[in-house]
């Protein structure tokens, strides 16, 4: 079967049902979710005043966060401080479902959800990691508790959805900061289809659809830049308003400026005064499923390994969840083998499933590449192998440019295909260990002078200079090329004199690659059906336009909207047989749509366009807007209110500015909600130069001028200058402060 879907397992909400064979009961007395602040006593407000009052935060003209600590604890305890001002709900949710306690706030519809992430992460262990923490990193996770809290205190008319209070071991819980993290690759409808009852040994697990996203790095070394100096460019592809910008400063060599997940106390895509790291998702393969073949005996279970049976191990995970009449409760029996948890069936075998779960080694590696002051000290924070959902682009202020693909990869026998569920019971297919850095795939200094990627393979990273997929096993890298990934070598290669500028210039190159090969198939279609066939009546004037578009988008194009309305009714239409026949779809588009469903595909492009604003010939402007209404996670739109017009579009469709819907659509328009969020261009010279820009801006509250104050910059793809150096922020100073003040 396909690999497990991310987007499945990020966006189910499921069913209500009693699990077969799980304790459900009612919690007794029954009670609404703790929503007070938790009473900090007089010692603990003593303590925070006097921790307050060595912290200083600088607000700039844009609200953006510049926290000054003389410890880095001091400035972690300012950095979360202001976090919270930003956004607290954020903050606070991210931890909500860290902890797997969602369901606490939204009900029975998310007990999976919690279910999943309690399979791998417990609060007793947790502490036990936190207890057991070098003394240096115990000081940072009790100043991002002492921030949390010291906000709540000072904020008494904030009214937390559950956590009262926060622990110093709660950072444990979310240490790495991608988006969607590895946990989130386990299938919930799968896990709860397996939970539905006792445990069978029959079924199939269902496959979904990936939605579209990525990110990407560009590395430009010295000899290619105006300058002298290396660049960096960060342009991560996220859902809007995941990561806000922040710059945060010690007395003890902390001085990190950039993108911070919101509640982490680690600046996650960014730069310090001596180098830069961008994370681009994917990489090497890090999450294998292992078939079990499980016997029951006496009401016990039993796998099979090698020779052997071994007991399965059975854990009873408490699920508390809100219901209308209070606090409700199930108990889950969650089942393990030393693979890992089991999380479905498939043809009559249980599936357990094998991923990275050290939060203590990845809070360290997350936070210590911050700090990293040179090529070498950023190489012993990647020792640490513990990032690893992501690929890593990398520039220096020693001229040294680096990539990195993934970082933990397990170590596997070459002879199974780990794409699929492997055979568990055969020893030879466990991991072995982990492989060195020095193994797996990377760069250095590459002659050709420039990295790139966007979630693509890592052959064509470095152009002539990139690796070669001979040299390495297949499961170090699992991604193909994407239409991005072409677009990118094509605005880096043969390129000289770079500048901040020119480097955002071709991030944000407006050619549409994924249509250079189908557009033309589409045009031979129209010319080689009959004279008298009805559909092409119909699309001549469409087809001389995309005859003549330059495959370009604009605001004011109107064949970017015909074609990327063709493009999305083909993917609807074919898509799920090319997921099926494990093709890509825009190679399944290529060969095998006939020339017929072609034309017939523009035509209902053209009457969809006619349907939902008047014409066809509707510019791309008027379809696809940014619109910011209200402060929610999950954002509203409305076409009768204010929105601003984009350029941009899909990452699918070879957009490097990528910008994209992910929910259901219920408007004519197209808005925004993922892609190019937090942007920024660095040059590393003697001082550091950067722009950057946020989609909307840097507060979650409407009524802040913050909120959208960045949008229409945004949406003209015009930088603002970062402000690293304290005499520059004063210069453009908004508000000076100690928190609590």
């Amino acid at each position: 079967m396909p690999r497990l879907s991310p987007t499945l397992a990020l966006c189910a909400l499921l069913s209500a049902a009693v699990p077969l064979g799980a304790h459900a009961r009612q919690a007794q007395p029954a009670t609404a979710p703790v929503t007070a602040q938790g009473k900090l006593t007089a010692a603990e407000v003593q303590r925070l005043e006097a921790l307050a009052a060595r912290v200083t935060i600088l607000r700039d003209k844009w609200g953006i966060p510049h926290v000054y600590g003389k410890t880095d604890a001091d400035a972690v305890f300012g950095m979360l401080y202001a976090q919270a001002e930003d956004d607290f709900n954020r903050v606070e949710r991210n931890f909500i479902t860290a902890l797997g306690r969602a369901a606490e706030v939204d009900g029975e519809k998310a007990l999976y959800d919690d279910l999943r992430m309690k399979l791998f992460i417990q609060p007793d262990r947790l502490q036990a990691q936190y207890r057991a923490s070098p003394a240096w990193l115990k000081k940072l996770m009790n100043a991002w508790a002492d921030g949390l809290n010291w906000y709540l205190h000072t904020h008494p008319e904030v009214r937390p959805a559950l956590l009262a209070r926060f622990e110093p071991w709660m950072a444990l819980a979310f240490s790495e900061g991608s988006i969607g993290g590895d946990i989130e690759e386990i299938d919930v409808k799968e896990l709860q289809r397996f939970n539905e009852g006792r445990p069978q040994l029959a079924g199939a697990a269902a496959a979904g659809l990936r939605e579209p996203g990525g990110s990407n790095g560009f590395a430009i070394a010295p000899k290619l830049t105006k300058n002298g100096h290396a660049l960096l460019m960060i342009n991560p592809h996220t859902s809007f308003y995941f990561r806000p910008e922040i710059h945060v400063t010690s007395e003890e060599g902390l001085n990190a400026y950039g993108a911070v997940t919101w509640g982490q106390f680690f600046v996650y895509q960014g730069f310090n005064d001596r180098l830069g790291w961008m994370h681009t998702s994917g990489g090497g393969d890090v999450i294998d499923e292992f078939l079990e073949t499980v016997t029951e005996r006496d009401g016990k279970y039993y796998y099979r390994y090698g020779n052997e049976e071994r007991p399965v191990r059975a854990v009873e995970i408490r699920l508390p969840y809100k219901s209308a009449a209070g606090m409700a409760e199930k108990t889950v029996t969650a089942y393990f083998t030393h693979h890992g948890p089991v999380v479905r069936r498939e043809a009559g075998k249980w599936v357990s499933v094998a991923l990275m779960n050290e939060p203590l080694k990845a809070l360290q590696q997350s936070y210590l590449r911050t700090k990293a002051r040179n090529y070498k000290a950023f190489w012993q924070a990647m020792e640490l192998r513990t990032n690893s959902s992501n690929n890593t682009v990398y520039a220096d202020a020693d001229g040294n440019i680096a990539y990195f693909h993934g970082n933990f990869i397990p170590v596997r026998d070459p002879r199974f295909d780990y794409t699929q569920p492997v055979d568990g019971s055969n020893p030879a297919t466990d991991w072995k260990g982990l492989h060195a850095v020095k193994d797996t795939i990377h760069l250095f200094n590459p002659k050709n002078g420039w990295i790139q990627n966007t979630n693509n393979w890592p052959f064509s990273a470095a152009g002539e200079s990139s690796p070669r997929p001979q040299d390495y096993p297949p499961y170090m890298s699992m991604n193909p090329e994407n239409a991005r990934g072409l677009h990118a070598v094509r605005v880096l290669k043969d390129k000289q004199d770079f500048t901040l500028d020119s480097l955002i210039a071709s991030a944000y190159d407006s050619q549409l690659t994924a249509f250079e090969p189908l557009l033309p198939l589409l045009l031979r279609a129209y010319d080689d059906a009959p004279a008298g066939d009805v559909a092409k009546a119909r699309l001549t004037e469409q087809i001389t336009l995309l005859r003549g578009w330059d495959l370009r988008y604009s605001i004011k194009s109107v064949p970017t909207s015909l074609a990327i309305y063709w493009l999305q009714h083909l993917v609807k239409v074919h898509g799920p047989a090319a997921k099926e026949q494990r093709i890509p779809v825009l190679d399944y588009l290529a060969t095998q749509v006939t020339p017929r469903q072609r034309l017939e595909a523009l035509v209902q492009a053209s009457n969809k366009l006619d349907a939902d604003f008047g014409t066809w010939k509707t510019p791309w402007g008027e379809i696809n807007r940014f619109q910011r209404l209200t402060g929610d996670i999950r954002q509203p739109f409305d076409d009768s209110k204010p929105s601003i017009p984009v350029p941009y579009a899909s990452g699918n469709w070879g957009a490097l500015a990528a910008f994209g819907m992910t929910s259901p659509q219920t408007t004519r328009r197209i808005y925004g909600e993922r892609g190019n969020s937090f942007v920024a261009a660095v040059e590393f010279g003697p001082r550091v130069r950067a722009k950057s820009i946020l989609a909307g801006g840097q507060s979650g509250d409407p009524k802040s001028p913050h909120f959208t104050d960045q949008a229409e910059m945004y949406a003209r793809g015009q930088f603002k200058d970062v402000l690293f150096y304290k005499e520059d922020v004063l210069k453009n100073l908004e508000r000076q402060y100690h928190p609590g003040q």
